[in-house]
This record gives C-alpha cells, sequence and structure tokens, in this order.
C-alpha cells in the first residue's frame, strides 16, 4: 500500500440505477455516522466557525447529504442559523440529497462540477468528506488551492487514511453487513486511494505556495481518517507546513 491506487470506484461510472446509488448513499450515511466521519466533520465545522451566529456552509462532492444535514441538527440545538449548499457532479446524488435533507429549509443543491458551480454567495465555509481520494494527487492540490480561493472563513477535508487494517476491516465489515455492490467494491477500494500524511502535506504545499503566509492543522482521526483545517486566516493553534502536527 506505499503507492495509492489509481483504479476508478464503481460509484464513478454512468448509468448506474438509480435504486443502486440511492442504497449505496443510504449505508454511507449509516458508515459515516457509525464510523465516526460525522464526528470528525462536525469536530473541523465547529473549529472553523467559532463565535459565529449565522454561517453559509458548502460542501462539495456532497453525495446524499448526510453531512450537511448532521451540521444543520447541530446547528438548530445551538441556535445558529446556517445557509446549505450542496454541490455535486451525479444528477442521482442531488436527487437522494434533496429528499434525504427536506428538513434544511431554503437548501441550494447544485448538480455541478465544483469549479464551475454557480454559487449565489460565497461561502464562509467549504468542505469535503470522502471525495478527494476520488482524485489523483496533482487533482487534489487543485482541489484544495480552488477551496482555499473560495472561501471566507476557511476549508477543512475529512479523507481516508490508506492502511492495511483499515482496508482489510472495511472490507471485511461490508461483505457481512453491507446489501449494496457499490459500498462493497468500492469501500475497501476507497482506503487503497487513500493518503499517507507525507502525501497530503506535499499537496497542501502544492495548493498553498502562492500564499505561504497560510497555515494548516492535519490530524489522524479515528477511524482511519484525516482531517485538515485550512482557515483563511491564520490563528494561534493552527500548525503551520513544517510537518509538526
Amino acid at each position: 500500500m506505499s503507492i495509492r491506487s489509481n483504479q476508478p470506484e464503481l460509484l464513478d461510472g454512468k448509468n448506474i440505477p438509480f435504486k443502486d446509488i440511492r442504497e449505496n448513499l443510504r449505508e454511507l450515511e449509516i458508515i459515516n455516522a457509525l464510523l465516526g466521519g460525522h464526528a470528525i466533520t462536525l469536530k473541523a465545522f465547529r473549529e472553523l466557525a467559532i463565535g459565529t451566529k449565522k454561517i453559509h456552509i458548502c460542501e462539495i462532492g456532497c453525495g446524499g447529504g448526510d453531512n450537511l444535514k448532521m451540521i444543520h441538527r447541530w446547528c438548530k440545538k445551538k441556535g445558529i442559523e446556517l445557509q446549505v449548499t450542496g454541490i455535486d457532479i451525479n444528477p442521482e446524488c442531488i436527487a437522494f440529497a434533496r429528499d434525504n435533507c427536506r428538513e434544511i429549509e431554503h437548501a441550494e443543491w447544485i448538480i455541478s462540477d465544483f469549479r464551475t458551480a454557480d454559487i449565489k454567495n460565497r461561502p464562509d465555509i467549504l468542505f469535503a468528506s470522502l471525495f478527494c481520494h476520488h482524485f489523483n494527487d496533482t487533482e487534489v492540490s487543485g482541489i484544495m488551492h480552488w477551496m482555499h480561493a473560495h472561501t471566507r472563513l476557511g476549508f477543512f477535508i475529512n479523507d481516508l487514511h490508506r492502511h492495511s487494517l483499515a482496508f482489510h476491516s472495511i472490507k471485511m465489515l461490508t461483505r457481512i453487513f453491507s446489501r449494496s455492490h457499490l459500498v462493497r467494491n468500492d469501500a475497501p477500494l476507497s482506503v487503497l486511494r487513500g493518503f499517507r500524511k507525507h502525501e497530503l502535506h506535499g499537496m497542501m504545499s502544492k495548493a498553498l505556495e502562492s500564499d505561504p503566509a497560510t497555515s494548516y492543522s492535519l490530524t489522524w482521526q479515528w477511524a482511519f481518517r484525516w482531517m485538515i483545517i485550512c482557515p483563511t486566516v491564520s490563528t494561534p493553534d493552527s500548525n503551520a507546513r513544517n510537518g509538526n502536527i
């Protein structure tokens, strides 16, 4: 597992029946809830949104919208006014997200490549969860650069740690519990397309080379996830790009 896999996932293909996509997204929401993905996303959101009472958040590659729904519920409990935008290039994913997130009033759902999306207002926070591993290293740096350039408060990324234990564990769990052939194929493959720490540092350094004053944090999270938080304005507790994480 020293080299990232470039094998495409089934979900990245075309002409997938909607019932298969629906089952895949439903199971991914369960996986995110049970294996800590939602907790990591909320942790990063809270760090960037600290002290705000009104905020616009946008997820690129939003899939079924479960991350946005989870953040919306948390903000509602805290009395925070939240504006939500979800972007996904797959119209079937957006169709599912609209239905899955009916409780979010006035949510904006955009079917588009994120780079050409017509977002009504510049988001305060941009984020990507389990999105970057679908792309090669150069493309990931481009995503990071784009996110940094199009947000007010900052961006964060929640993605996979490429590790043999993570690979064999998710392969076993999905074989036993998953009913989705997309999940059974793509979940272990996603780990093979995941990242090592030094790789993410290299991608971030390339993404931010035009703005060397920017700092970010890169931390390992359970279970086998990486969390990158990059505020647009450096804060005292931000970790600089020197690897001292």
